[in-house]
């Protein structure tokens, strides 16, 4: 255990026990305790395996590359259709933990396993996401955008690209696209 990260345990949540329990058995595992993120990270020579962290309606394990394991039980959750590496396992309550935990054991172990081999998740190249009609039309308006969003790093052209394609309208992914646009000519991240 690693006293940095004991407040998060110790705060009085709806999770406490399932939190609790989590730690027990990720750490009878033979995992490194870390705080990334705020929040409890699991990891194997200095690599994340596991984080544990909670939402209103579950708590869960969250498996960094969760993508490369079996899922022989079918139980990983993608969090959203864009996350292409992590997988969580979500539950209830400590009681479900607690029926599980064999399982939860079988699949962090399959994840150390994941990182002994040196496996890497296959990400979707920047090049592969969808470019908004709305963006490109101001690209060919303004072509200086065009050359400062290819400057930007894949991972803000990603972001970038995620936020705008997120708006269902046609008028909001416009909208966006004005409001960042200084930001972009300026090199910046959406967060940046």
């Amino acid at each position: 255990m690693n006293p940095k990260v004991d407040w998060f345990f110790d705060k009085d949540t709806r999770w406490k026990a399932a939190y609790e329990k989590l730690r027990m058995i990720v750490l009878d595992c033979g995992l490194s305790e870390d705080l990334k993120w705020g929040h409890p990270c699991y990891t194997f020579q200095k690599n994340n395996i596991v984080l544990i962290h909670g939402f209103k309606e579950y708590c869960a394990l969250l498996f960094h590359k969760g993508a490369l394991l079996k899922d022989t039980d079918g139980i990983l959750i993608q969090q959203t259709e864009n996350v292409q590496s992590a997988r969580q396992i979500r539950f209830a309550g400590v009681q479900e933990i607690i029926a599980m935990e064999s399982t939860i054991k079988n699949y962090i172990y399959e994840a150390i396993e994941v990182e002994k081999a040196g496996l890497k998740v296959d990400y979707k190249k920047t090049k592969e996401y969808t470019i908004p009609e709305e963006l490109q039309h101001k690209f060919d308006e303004a072509p200086a955008l065009e050359t400062a969003f290819k400057a930007l790093t894949p991972g803000r052209q990603r972001g970038y690209l995620l936020y705008f394609s997120g708006a269902k309208q046609s008028r909001t992914r416009t909208s966006r696209i004005e409001k960042y646009t200084q930001h972009i000519l300026n090199g910046k991240g959406l967060h940046d």
